[in-house]
């Protein structure tokens, strides 16, 4: 298992080139370790766009689903701090999904990161779910330079859940539904091609997947894992 955990928050956004700078070390210095400090939350880390709609994709694993919708981390998400409420003013376009992890497959964390978001058909799921965790993340992990592949879906209606955070940047966020995460630990030039050619139209129709889903590409920038701060 190449997560650490059973549950997983994903988010994307793009910020607004004032706020970078702010964002970069309220991001470090204090959103990571805080959030790393809510009891289940296990590691956290962010990346930077390669090749990607949003510039910046944050991925944190936690024990389960359930830890992301329990109290501590609402306790959080309700009562920013002040540097919170500054460097998040400048955020656009935020796609966030608090989810279950499904499947995943691998044996470590790659500096390269690529991210399919997408929205299944209820009446698929089942289907699509079999065919990725039985059929592709097997034979797709099996390949030279892959680090791993996790299969996520969202909890729409916790994902959905208006939070002060939210409230005080004044947008909605989207809420991918299924996530599927492709992790390298090679060289671009070889992880990208491979990657688009394993998610390629074709591939995706047979998995059920429109031609509406994002894929982006990545890479590491930090990770944090469980530090000595309470939740509280």
């Amino acid at each position: 298992m190449s997560l650490a955990g059973h549950g997983a928050l994903a988010i994307w956004h793009d910020i607004i080139p004032e706020g970078r700078d702010d964002f970069y070390a309220w991001h470090g210095r204090e959103h990571m370790p805080e959030r790393l400090g809510i009891p289940g939350f296990l590691r956290g880390r962010r990346y930077v766009a390669i090749d990607a709609a949003l510039e910046f994709f944050n991925l944190y694993e936690a024990q389960s689903v359930e830890v992301l919708k329990g109290q501590d981390y609402s306790n959080r998400v309700n009562n920013p701090t002040p540097w919170t409420l500054r460097a998040t003013t400048h955020f656009r376009h935020v796609a966030r999904s608090l989810c279950q992890v499904k499947a995943t497959h691998g044996h470590g964390h790659g500096g390269l990161m690529a991210t399919l978001r997408y929205d299944v058909q209820p009446d698929s799921l089942a289907a699509h779910v079999e065919a990725i965790t039985q059929q592709f993340l097997p034979k797709a992990a099996s390949l030279s330079g892959m680090a791993g592949l996790h299969l996520l879906l969202a909890d729409a209606q916790a994902s959905g859940e208006v939070t002060a955070e939210q409230k005080a940047r004044g947008t909605a966020n989207a809420i991918p539904r299924q996530v599927l995460l492709v992790e390298g630990w090679g060289d671009e030039a070889v992880f990208i091609p491979m990657v688009r050619d394993l998610l390629s139209a074709p591939a995706l129709r047979e998995l059920q997947i429109d031609d509406h889903a994002l894929l982006d590409f990545y890479r590491h920038q930090i990770t944090r894992c469980k530090t000595a701060w309470s939740a509280g």
